[in-house]
């Protein structure tokens, strides 16, 4: 009796097992046809300029943007000029306009007016394979993805050989790490790089850069949320990786600031600062330029505009 039962309703079991993952196959469809369905707001000219060589001169000519049309601005009719080659650090406080700059220059989002032009080149008018070839940006939380340490790193060129993604990795300091590994170059990193610390996840991130061989180059406080020990690797790694490319650093360590040859103070989406470190740390904040508006001098500028 006790063995025809479980005959009658071992099938049933299965069967309510296999509506529960129909209904979750289903739920997750609705969601990917939706993402597919998406129209992108940014896309490419119907007649795109062509850049195949980048020096990396970056120009902000009266650019304004808002994240929403009837949204405060979150830059503010900036004009900036990068010359091809310097390193510039970027900060201010949170919500200052860091990270709205990198993401224009990366072409998440367009300027609501103005422009924004590498070599003279409007990155409207861009073509986005060259756009994604000569800017690229590496961000706080290093991503890797389930695969081998080579993959990984591959990723910033995929056409690479062998020996150029151990090449990048002996430029940026990772290369003996990396040998340490029970298998090397082909150790699977797991899931987001699970069997690595952040500061070794940072610095093959900084090899998948180094490989893709951008012309303008964006770290968006790449060392934020490294620990003393590995934040020194990553610097020592970060200086190579820079090199003489166009480079922007937003950061919160004057570690990370010290290598630049130009810091830029920004905030309420302006640029109230600009000059070298030592320029800056000399003048302590007191420049007249940090009363944008007509307000007061920002507090944070009197004690210093870098960060400690």
């Amino acid at each position: 009796m006790v063995l025809a039962t479980k005959r009658v309703f071992q099938p049933l079991d299965m069967i309510a097992i296999f509506y529960n993952s129909l209904q979750s196959a289903v739920a997750a469809l609705e969601k990917v046809s939706g993402l597919l369905e998406e129209k992108p707001k940014v896309t490419e000219a119907p007649e795109p300029q062509q850049l195949p060589q980048a020096r990396g001169e970056v120009r902000f000519e009266a650019a304004e943007f808002r994240y929403t049309d009837d949204g405060p601005v979150a830059l503010r009719q900036m004009d900036l000029h990068i010359p091809a080659g310097q390193t510039v650090a970027i900060v201010g406080r949170t919500g200052a306009g860091k990270s709205t700059l990198a993401k224009l220059l990366t072409r998440f989002y367009d300027v609501t007016s103005g422009r924004v032009t590498l070599d003279g080149v409007d990155l409207r008018q861009l073509a986005e394979k060259d756009r994604q070839r000569h800017v690229a940006m590496v961000t706080q939380e290093a991503f890797l993805f389930s695969g081998s340490v080579r993959e990984n790193i591959a990723l910033g060129r995929p056409s690479a050989t062998f020996e150029e993604v151990v090449a990048a990795a002996k430029v940026v300091g990772v290369h003996d790490f990396i040998e340490s590994l029970p298998e090397g170059y082909e150790t699977d990193v797991s899931k987001r790089g699970g069997r690595l610390s952040a500061g070794q996840r940072q610095l093959v991130s900084f090899a998948r850069s180094f490989l893709a061989d951008p012309t303008v180059l964006i770290l968006d406080e790449a060392t934020a949320s490294l620990d003393l020990p590995s934040e020194q690797l990553v610097q020592q790694g970060l200086e190579r990786l820079l090199g003489s490319r166009t480079a922007l650093i937003i950061a919160h360590r004057l570690s990370t600031v010290a290598i630049a040859d130009r810091v830029l103070v920004i905030d309420e989406g302006t640029v109230i600062e600009d000059g070298t470190p030592q320029e800056l740390i000399d003048a302590a904040g007191t420049s007249p330029s940090c009363t944008p508006h007509g307000k007061p001098p920002c507090p944070a500028a009197r004690r210093s505009p870098l960060p400690r």
